[in-house]
């Protein structure tokens, strides 16, 4: 834990349990179990990043590498991100679930992929070769 104290983390996992209810709220009010899909795919989304990370190369140089990993990673992160978005909002167009369950779940599912980013950028192990 780098630089991050008990607060951060309390903050965090009280935003992240916020973003469940959203998105179990949205179900269970609606009766309709169809955007529990959302927090599946705002879960999975940080696990490309997380895998092809390592496959860049170093720090140190300024110069973009263009990794083809680091981008393919990045590419289905994005592309995992913007079907959790969407998904409500198709099933609210084609009326197979409520529009206020399709917010509920969209505000849901931004709450839990940014309390998953910032806990990622927060606890980011620095790595040097000189400790």
């Amino acid at each position: 834990m780098a630089h991050a104290g008990i607060k951060t983390v309390i903050l965090l996992s009280f935003v992240l349990a916020v973003g469940f209810l959203l998105v179990i709220l949205s179900c269970a009010l609606w009766g309709n179990w169809l955007p529990l899909l959302v927090a599946f795919t705002f879960v999975l989304a940080p696990l490309p990043n997380a895998i092809f990370a390592r496959c860049g190369g170093d720090d140190f140089s300024a110069e973009y590498d263009g990794s083809g990993p680091v981008d393919l990673g990045r590419f289905i992160t994005a592309f995992v991100v913007v079907t959790g978005f969407a998904l409500p909002l198709v099933l609210a167009h084609s009326e197979v679930i409520a529009p206020g369950a399709c917010a509920m779940s969209i505000a849901g599912g931004a709450l839990v992929y940014g309390t998953i980013m910032a806990y990622s950028a927060t606890f980011k192990e620095e790595s040097s070769e000189f400790e």
